[in-house]
């Protein structure tokens, strides 16, 4: 019988999160180069400059998550863009991989980042990912590419292939705290 194979689920840490991308949702820096304003009425600051790749458009899109399964069984993956996914309404459990020189997912890279509310993850392109909610579903805010969307759910309703995207099963895999 095979050995269950785990993914630790942990905090969203900024360097944890470096391989695969971003961690959004860091306080202010009054002394970085990035454009910021700091008052007693409010603050902001640039956390990240979004990358569509070439020729690409920046879309928001609202997602909401219901998938539970602590069970990992296939990663997708976007070549063009950059994707943020920011949870507004539950956290949610965000499963990243990076790739391998074939392009395949590194399954030695797995890890399960907890994204709470208010936080968030800019996924690099080509990072192999998933996501699950704990106990609800979460409605999250999104950025990427039109292109991108457009062809991931002409892939979804008709099965044709995916351009700007893969979808890759996997051996499985189990979130655990």
């Amino acid at each position: 019988m095979p050995t269950a194979l785990f993914i630790p689920i942990g905090p969203l840490d900024a360097t944890l999160c470096e391989p695969y991308g971003w961690m959004l949702g860091k306080p202010v820096r009054a002394d970085s180069d990035a454009p910021s304003y700091i008052s007693p009425a409010s603050d902001f600051w640039r956390e990240h400059l979004f990358d569509t790749g070439s020729q690409g458009e920046t879309e928001i899109l609202w997602v909401t998550y219901r998938n539970r399964d602590k069970k990992v069984t296939s990663l997708e993956l976007h070549r063009l863009t950059q994707q943020a996914i920011v949870p507004l309404t539950a956290p949610v459990i965000q499963i990243v991989a990076t790739s391998s020189d074939d392009g395949t997912p590194n399954l030695n890279s797995l890890r399960a980042f907890d994204i709470p509310v208010g936080k968030g993850l800019c996924m690099r392109p080509n990072i192999w990912h998933a996501t699950r909610v704990h106990e609800r579903e979460a409605t999250c805010l999104m950025l990427t590419r039109p292109s991108t969307t457009y062809d991931l759910v002409v892939h979804l309703k008709t099965h044709a292939p995916a351009c700007e995207s893969v979808m890759r099963s996997i051996e499985m895999h189990r979130l655990e705290r």
